[in-house]
């Protein structure tokens, strides 16, 4: 199974679904599109969900860490929710979730970054 990406912008926030497997055969097109994105909408925060990702490799943390450091460096914040227990598990053992919030779902994660949705 490969991956699947949506983004989708809802005022200062950049959503970004994550669907499949992460692994490093999908890292490098994942940071790019990421990556292009960010810089043509301008966004502040991200929220990440990880709801539908059903395995992601440390190639796929390292995307992540590299667009929370963008995001971080704009004074903005990252936000991951809905997360399967396969992907929190290495989300834990990464040491992600002592810079990255985790949040029960997209709604509540949004209404944190003071998006009405």
């Amino acid at each position: 199974m490969s991956l699947s990406v949506q983004f989708e912008r809802k005022q200062h926030v950049l959503l970004v679904r994550l669907a499949g497997e992460l692994d490093h055969h999908e890292a490098e097109h994942l940071r790019n599109e990421w990556q292009s994105i960010m810089i043509k909408q301008n966004v502040q925060h991200v929220i990440l969900n990880l709801e539908a990702l059903s395995f992601m490799d440390s190639s796929g943390l390292g995307v992540i860490l590299g667009r929370y450091k963008e995001v971080k460096q704009s004074g903005g914040e990252m936000v991951v929710c809905s997360i399967s227990p396969a992907v929190k598990r290495l989300f834990e053992m990464s040491g992600l979730f002592k810079i990255v919030r985790l949040e029960e779902n997209e709604a509540y994660a949004l209404e944190t970054l003071g998006v009405a949705s």
